[in-house]
C-alpha cells in the first residue's frame, strides 16, 4: 500500500485522543471514514476530526472502496463478527484490545486473517511506547543479569458508578466485555510480560466478586509459569480502599530489580549493587500513534509491527487460563 486510508468501526472515546488522531497525523496514512449506530455522534466526531465520510453501518465502510486498512473500536462482544467480516473483505485489521472475548474466538480472527492473506494487528500499544522498550532495553542489556521472577500488583477502589446499578459501565457487563475489569485492564499487563519475558506458558487463577457491585470478577489472583523458566505472580482487585491503590510490576534478577507500571508511567527504576538509577520517558500525545506508525509501516513494506493477532491471541490465552482453570 502507498496510503493507508484508515476506516473505523465504532468511533467511541478511545478514538477521540488514543487512537484517531494519529490516523491523520501519521505520514502516508489517512482517516477516510469512521462509523458508529448514534447519526449525530458519529457526525459530530467526522466533523471535529476532519473526516469526509461517516457510516452507521458497520458493512457499509468495510465495503468503502475508498478505505483500505479497518479499525475495530467497539467493545470486545463484536471484535470477533467485524474483524472477520473486514479481512472476508479483502482489508487487513487492526482490534482493539482484548482481542476477542476468549482465546477461542480469537484463534478464529487468526484463521480468517490467515484464509483471507490479510495482515492483523491489535491495540496492545504499549509494545511501541518508550517507557516499555527502555524497560526492554534494561533487560536485554542484562542490567538485572538472568531474569528470575516477575510480581504484579494492580490495586484501585470502584468508581461511583460501579456502585450505581442504574449506570454502570459495559466494561462490568459479562454479554458484552467479558469478566470485567480484569479483562479491560489486566489484558495490558500480560501482553506486556509477554513482550518482555517472552510467553507465558501456563497460568492459574482464583477470580472472585468480593465487592458484591456487580456480577463479574473484581479481585484475582494468577501464578505464571513462563517458557523461559521465569515464574510469576499477579494480584487484581477493583474495589480495594483508596489507600491501598497501587500499579507496580517488579521483575527481580540474578543482580538486581526493575519496578515500573502498567498505567501510571512513573520513572523507571532500576536498582543493583551499584545502587538505584531512575530513567523517565516521554509519553506521545495520542498514546497510541507509536503502535499504528509501525502498522503503516508494515503494510507499506518499511518495518514490522510487534503487535499481531498471534501475539494478541496468546494474552487472552492466559486469561482464560486465570478465569476459567481447568
Amino acid at each position: 500500500m502507498d496510503k493507508i486510508k484508515w476506516g473505523i468501526i465504532g468511533a467511541g472515546n478511545v478514538c477521540e485522543k488514543k487512537s484517531g488522531p494519529a490516523f491523520y497525523k501519521i505520514e502516508h496514512s489517512e482517516l477516510a471514514a469512521v462509523m458508529r449506530r448514534d447519526e449525530t455522534k458519529v457526525k459530530d466526531f467526522a466533523a471535529r476530526h476532519g473526516v469526509s465520510k461517516y457510516y452507521t453501518d458497520a458493512e457499509q465502510l468495510i465495503n468503502d472502496a475508498g478505505v483500505n486498512m479497518i479499525y475495530v473500536a467497539t467493545p470486545p462482544a463484536s471484535h470477533k463478527e467485524y474483524a472477520i467480516k473486514a479481512l472476508k473483505a479483502g482489508k487487513p485489521v487492526y482490534v482493539e484490545k482484548p482481542m476477542a472475548m476468549s482465546y477461542a474466538e480469537c484463534m478464529e480472527i487468526v484463521d480468517a486473517a490467515k484464509n483471507a492473506n490479510q495482515k492483523l494487528f491489535v491495540a496492545f500499544y504499549r509494545r511501541a511506547l518508550p517507557y516499555f522498550l527502555k524497560v526492554k532495553e534494561l533487560i536485554d542489556n542484562n542490567r538485572i543479569g538472568k531474569v528470575l521472577t516477575v510480581d504484579v500488583k494492580y490495586f484501585r477502589p470502584a468508581s461511583e458508578s460501579d456502585m450505581d446499578t442504574r449506570n454502570q459501565t459495559w466494561r462490568v457487563n459479562r454479554e458484552i466485555a467479558g469478566d470485567g475489569y480484569f479483562f479491560d485492564l489486566a489484558p495490558h499487563t500480560l501482553d506486556i510480560l509477554d513482550f518482555l519475558l517472552g510467553e507465558i506458558e501456563e497460568a492459574k487463577g482464583y477470580a472472585q466478586n468480593l465487592g458484591g457491585y456487580y456480577s463479574v470478577s473484581d479481585t484475582i489472583s494468577a501464578i505464571m509459569q513462563f517458557k523461559s523458566g521465569v515464574t510469576g505472580t499477579g494480584q487484581w482487585c477493583f474495589v480495594s480502599s483508596g489507600h491501598a491503590r497501587q500499579d507496580t510490576i517488579i521483575i527481580n534478577g540474578t543482580d538486581g530489580f526493575i519496578r515500573f507500571n502498567t498505567f501510571d508511567f512513573r520513572p523507571i527504576c532500576l536498582t543493583t549493587a551499584k545502587g538505584t538509577e531512575l530513567f523517565e520517558t516521554e509519553h506521545p500525545e495520542h498514546i497510541q500513534q507509536p503502535l499504528i506508525q509501525t502498522i503503516v509501516d508494515e503494510l507499506r513494506g518499511a518495518g514490522t509491527c510487534p503487535s499481531t493477532g498471534i501475539s494478541g491471541a496468546r494474552t487472552s490465552r492466559v486469561m482464560d487460563m486465570i478465569i476459567n482453570p481447568s
